[in-house]
């Protein structure tokens, strides 16, 4: 079996910071290299992989103000689609471009949903429904006009993230600084508990940041670290008494989440989107739905057993369990 695993080119395949698509892409494709499958990374130049890569972009758009975005990423997916006969599937993790490529190629095409960014794009996946396959992240994510294979949520590389049971006493926020995202309430529940508080993270609002964050950075109880990469992200997350994840949307998955129960760490959430299928309230973590209530969770911290987290994290979200879960869905429509 051949694949093509198509990953976005924001950014490097696996990210150097943020990247939360390719990062699962990278996941994916390493994944189904251990199991000795035929992959072709479509990414960036300078992407890392132990397979096969192709690309038309040395590095990330992000990375360069003098691309053009839309540019790029046609010439990144007509590169694959050009040579798609050269595979059995291919697998999307680019959105709903690619989509218009499906009905004028001959393998099948898979496409992971990864969310809908707005939905002035589901006339796409509506038109390609009856002609291509759609897995969704979670169930929560599942728009009721489209058919879906499964649902199978990102997989992450265990060895990455480093358990730790005896935490430090300070509260995280890991993700973008953006007002879906909670910074402003993540701010607001550390100081309510009296707690420090470390924000790490992509300033994807600049405005929000100037205007919501930054007049309480003082290098003490609220602390900017910036956007961190794997080995900060790994002791930062091991080293906190809990993830604070105060979302304001539906969230189709939060990697963030995950991640930090990997380091044993528990996510104190508000109860929005996937958030019921990551975390098992009370065991792995808080769902909550108010600034008090999260207060609360953080109060309530020590009877959370921190061997919980990263047993329940390796069960439902392991790069393995992923792996498999696309195999078992790769050979349905190879052999369809």
């Amino acid at each position: 079996m051949k694949i093509a695993v198509l990953s976005p080119i924001a950014w490097r395949t696996p990210p150097l910071t943020y990247g939360p698509w390719e990062q699962v892409a990278s996941n994916l494709t390493e994944g189904l290299l251990e199991k000795n499958i035929d992959v072709t990374l479509f990414a960036t130049g300078n992407s890392i992989t132990q397979g096969k890569l192709a690309y038309v972009s040395q590095t990330g758009y992000a990375e360069n103000p003098d691309s053009d975005p839309k540019v790029w990423e046609c010439l990144h997916i007509s590169h694959l689609m050009e040579q798609a006969d050269d595979f059995d599937l291919i697998h999307n993790h680019f959105d709903f471009l690619p989509l218009s490529y499906s009905r004028l190629i001959r393998p099948p095409m898979l496409t992971t949903i990864h969310g809908f960014s707005s939905q002035r794009i589901i006339p796409v996946y509506k038109k390609y429904n009856a002609s291509t396959y759609y897995v969704s992240i979670s169930n929560s994510d599942r728009h009721p006009d489209l058919d879906y294979l499964q649902t199978v949520y990102n997989g992450i590389n265990a060895s990455e993230f480093t358990f730790q049971p005896e935490p430090e006493d300070y509260l995280l926020f890991f993700g973008r600084i953006h007002p879906d995202k909670g910074t402003y309430e993540a701010i607001k529940i550390a100081k309510k508990s009296g707690k420090k508080l470390i924000i790490s993270g992509l300033i994807q609002d600049q405005a929000y940041f100037d205007e919501r964050v930054l007049p309480f950075l003082n290098d003490e109880d609220i602390v900017f670290v910036g956007n961190s990469g794997p080995v900060d992200r790994d002791r930062l997350m091991g080293d906190a008494c809990a993830l604070l994840h105060p979302i304001s949307f539906r969230e189709p998955f939060g990697l963030s989440v995950a991640e930090a129960m990997f380091c044993g760490t528990p996510v104190i959430a508000f109860n929005l989107g996937s958030m019921p299928e990551l975390i098992l309230d009370g065991k792995t973590g808080f769902l909550v739905d108010t600034i008090e209530e999260a207060v609360a969770a953080v109060n309530a911290l020590p009877s959370i057993e921190r061997k919980n987290c990263r047993d329940w994290a390796n069960a439902s979200f392991s790069k393995e369990k992923m792996t498999d879960q696309y195999l078992q869905v790769y050979e349905q429509l190879v052999t369809t």
